[in-house]
């Protein structure tokens, strides 16, 4: 696909894209359902606290899953 992203369409939107390329690859390397994270930290973070963001890092996610 490295073709495919040089039309990302700015320079931005590659960031961006890597940006959550990364972190779906991600939650697959731990296990985790890429559809299941997103959808629960999208619809989690808007009332988050500042202090709590970092529970939403892939790995901590899932550690708070388990409890």
């Amino acid at each position: 696909s490295r073709r495919n992203w040089l039309f990302a369409g700015s320079e931005e939107g590659g960031r961006t894209a890597a940006t959550i390329l990364s972190v779906i690859e991600t939650c697959k390397r731990l296990g985790i359902n890429p559809v299941a994270y997103l959808k629960d930290v999208l619809t989690r973070l808007p009332n988050a606290k500042t202090s709590q963001i970092d529970d939403f890092l892939p790995d901590r996610w899932l550690a708070l899953q388990s409890h």
